[in-house]
């Protein structure tokens, strides 16, 4: 277990959190402050308790230079209005600089200060010493609240915890909980649902969760590979050609650990990669040539959704199809409705498989959604989180 804000005494101190506000934005204008609100309850529970807080986060991808663009000026007007309290917006194109440390020597407990976006410096990512130490040099504790960038090693995430001590706050908190005791203590059955584009990309979650779960229920593009190597045709679909044997492995060393590994039985097919394709359903060992699949078919739907129901934790990482043309979206929608009907614990992984239950409306619905893609997929395969890693232990 690591230490939260609960766990140490921040009141007259200057607290430096990382939050994670990188937030899609158009014309300057934030179109959805979700991961700002998210950050909330950390932040008001800090000025509670009578630090001062300054926040940083990166936005966007300006590759080590300072770009207006990616200024994080509008995130502070926005976290202002949130609070209905000032915030100092650190104006600097190097982050940190004389006049940045003095602004932050100069506040008050209750004040918020925001930093300008940390990956306008090159130094951010390649996780500098001389950076971390800068941004050190600004406060007394360390917060990291920013899931979704903790599986990086970068200054803001590790680096500056050499210098500091370190704890988390409460959303980093909620994933750890959430996360950690779906895959290491699971109310059982414990089912695994993996979709997504490729085998290559989820080798290492397939691999972890064979020890942990009780059923894994394979979809999206990732299945075809599994269906070519069961010896079957699968025309145009998304197919990795070399990774036919790692699917065979993969298969065998679920049977030899006793867990149940379910592909589809039939899919929807396509003629083309288009929301207009002509399409029909087809049995998975009947695929046509020049035909693809594109979505799960009606009896893998209700297959997997009698599996999901009955499950005391469900953990879902991707797509069962391409969900974001609505011809082949059903395959997503049935499992996201059937998580929504399971009354054991159900834990979205973070990227596509977030972004589809919420777009089908099911975000209330379920257990936890992770803040994080790339962070809570590491988290799955098992490996060691840099940014949580660097967080004291209870």
């Amino acid at each position: 277990m690591k230490k939260t804000v609960k766990d140490i005494d921040v009141k007259g101190k200057r607290v430096i959190c990382r939050c994670d506000f990188n937030v899609p934005m158009k014309d300057g204008e934030i179109t959805d402050d979700k991961r700002i609100v998210a950050a909330l309850p950390t932040i008001k529970y800090l000025l509670e308790e009578g630090a001062s807080v300054i926040l940083m986060s990166h936005l966007g991808r300006p590759k080590g230079e300072p770009k207006q663009e990616f200024s994080l000026a509008a995130v502070g007007q926005r976290i202002s209005d949130l609070l209905g309290e000032g915030v100092i917006f650190a104006k600097s194109d190097v982050v940190v600089d004389d006049a940045v440390k003095a602004a932050a020597a100069d506040l008050e407990p209750g004040q918020i200060m925001l930093l300008e976006n940390l990956r306008f410096r090159k130094e951010e990512e390649k996780n500098d010493p001389g950076f971390a130490k800068d941004l050190a040099s600004l406060a007394d504790i360390y917060v990291n609240d920013a899931f979704g960038t903790a599986h990086r090693a970068h200054a803001s995430t590790a680096g500056i915890a050499d210098y500091l001590p370190a704890v988390s706050g409460f959303l980093i908190e909620k994933e750890l909980n959430f996360l950690g005791e779906a895959v290491n203590d699971p109310v059982r059955p414990f089912v695994a649902i993996l979709g997504g584009s490729k085998v290559s990309d989820k080798i290492g979650v397939i691999s972890n969760l064979i020890e942990k779960a009780d059923t894994i229920l394979i979809g999206g593009g990732m299945a075809y590979t599994f269906i070519r190597a069961n010896g079957f045709g699968t025309g145009t679909s998304l197919c990795e050609e070399d990774k036919l044997d790692l699917a065979l492995e993969l298969q065998a060393k679920a049977k030899e650990k006793g867990v149940e590994l379910l592909l589809p039985v039939d899919t929807i097919v396509g003629d083309k990669f288009a929301e207009d394709a002509d399409k029909k359903v087809v049995s998975c060992d009947k695929i046509p040539e020049g035909w693809m699949g594109l979505d799960i078919g009606p009896k893998t739907q209700k297959l997997y959704a009698d599996v999901i129901k009955k499950a005391g934790t469900v953990i879902w990482n991707g797509p069962m199809g391409v969900f974001e043309f609505e011809a082949f979206a059903g395959g997503t929608k049935a499992v996201a409705e059937a998580m929504a009907e399971c009354k054991g614990t159900t834990v979205v992984g973070g990227g596509d498989s977030a972004s589809a239950v919420k777009k089908l409306g099911y975000s209330d619905k379920m257990s936890h959604i992770s803040t994080g893609g790339g962070a809570s997929l590491e988290f799955l395969e098992g490996k060691v989180l840099p940014g949580v890693e660097v967080l004291q232990d209870k």
